[in-house]
């Protein structure tokens, strides 16, 4: 029955009526529609996140974050004299879901603006869904370049990969001296693969060689036949984009097979999960991410207070304090742009708010500041953070 529930929903879906706003043939540009939108009690904004599934602390943080920031935006009289209201859905760390979550933001919750989602492939899966209907998205931390290439209603508060993988290659080379890496990429995912790629051609065209590109698909559990193949090689570097439930158990068993040289990654490992999983394995490892907690500027200071006043603090595994992880700063700092842009449009059109958000320059987030440019990405500096004693430590900030 559940199925068929479930069925029935997206058929509805589907079908429903776009709505001369909703980007129906001859429909203005933001919609038509928008004059009775901006008349409702409310200006609607729809978050798609993956609340639930294999990358559910992506989700869950980058909710509490967004939602951080609209109650402090409300609480401050709201914008265009209305208070935002918040509507998400769950996408179960879905691609074909986030499709169906934003087609339902869209029609019949009439969102002006959508914010989500962390995982390129989930923004991949949407975008399109936004940019048909011409409502403008932010995603807060995909960083494939494909995501924001989808059409100009889709944007990024977030660094993008080609910064992250030549940061972190160049990282490799000129601070941790290696002149030979080896790399494990997750296929099947978007943003591991491009990841991989702007490592590689930047670690080469630094002189570095690669000597092996392996292998796996989320979901996989033994990665020791790859790790073999690697450890033969002797590399001094391995990169590993993936998601934090795989690094965590490749980093287990590469240990075991006493592959012992530093472990390369990027934001994706940002999750406790990565520290429960891969325990002292995961020590000596480096990873690109979009703020470090031991930044002392106040701006950063004051975001963890007030996530920790609100939420409570979080404990890991071991039973240290845990500090709110990049995705809920990166949810905080969507949340709070896309108020500013709709302050700036002076309207809650989609349209307008479009152009607004293509138009933020030096937005000051928790994360640095940020300037969309004409790709619609955001340019903003990158940290680089290192794990030892199961802690994590910030190493060095690179402005973009």
């Amino acid at each position: 029955m559940k199925t068929i529930a479930k069925l029935t929903l997206a058929l509805l879906i589907a079908f429903a009526p776009m709505g001369c706003d909703q980007g129906g043939k001859g429909a203005p540009a933001g919609g038509g529609a928008s004059s009775a939108k901006a008349e409702s009690a409310t200006i609607k904004i729809g978050e798609y996140a993956s609340l639930t599934g294999p990358t559910a602390t992506f989700g869950q943080s980058s909710h509490k974050g967004l939602e951080l920031a609209i109650n402090e935006v409300n609480a401050a009289g709201g914008v265009l004299g209305k208070k935002i209201e918040l509507i998400t859905e769950d996408d179960q760390s879905k691609p074909e879901e986030a499709r169906t979550a934003v087609l339902k933001l869209i029609r019949q919750d009439e969102v002006v603006a959508v914010l989500g989602e962390m995982a390129s492939s989930r923004s991949l899966a949407a975008a399109p869904e936004a940019q048909r209907a011409k409502v403008p998205m932010i995603s807060p931390g995909s960083t494939n370049p494909q995501v924001t290439r989808v059409g100009d209603y889709i944007f990024r508060v977030c660094f993008i990969d080609p910064f992250q993988g030549g940061t972190m290659a160049r990282f490799a080379v000129e601070d941790l001296k290696a002149t030979k890496a080896a790399v494990l990429v997750d296929v099947k995912n978007d943003y591991s693969v491009g990841l991989a790629e702007f490592f590689v051609k930047k670690f080469q065209d630094l002189g570095g060689t690669i000597l092996a590109q392996e292998s796996y698909t989320e979901g996989d559990t033994d990665f020791r036949a790859q790790l073999t193949k690697i450890r033969e090689l002797k590399p001094e570097v391995m990169f590993i984009p993936g998601y934090y439930t795989e690094v965590g158990l490749i980093a287990q068993q590469a240990r075991e097979l006493g592959i012992d040289v530093p472990l390369l990654g990027g934001d994706a490992w940002d999750s406790p999960v990565t520290l429960e999983i891969g325990k002292d394995a995961v020590n000596n490892s480096y990873f690109s991410n979009h703020y470090s907690a031991d930044d002392p500027d106040p701006t950063v200071q004051d975001f963890i207070k007030k996530f920790e006043q609100t939420y409570g603090e979080t404990a890991g595994a071991d039973g240290s304090k845990k500090k709110p992880d990049a995705m809920a700063v990166l949810g905080y700092d969507a949340g709070k742009l896309i108020a500013d842009a709709i302050k700036r449009a002076g309207s809650a059109d989609p349209a307008a708010i479009r152009d607004a958000i293509a138009a933020t320059k030096g937005f000051p987030g928790v994360t640095g500041s940020i300037t969309i440019n004409a790709e619609r990405n955001a340019e903003k500096p990158i940290v680089i953070l290192k794990i030892e004693d199961q802690q994590i430590k910030f190493v060095k900030r690179i402005e973009p």
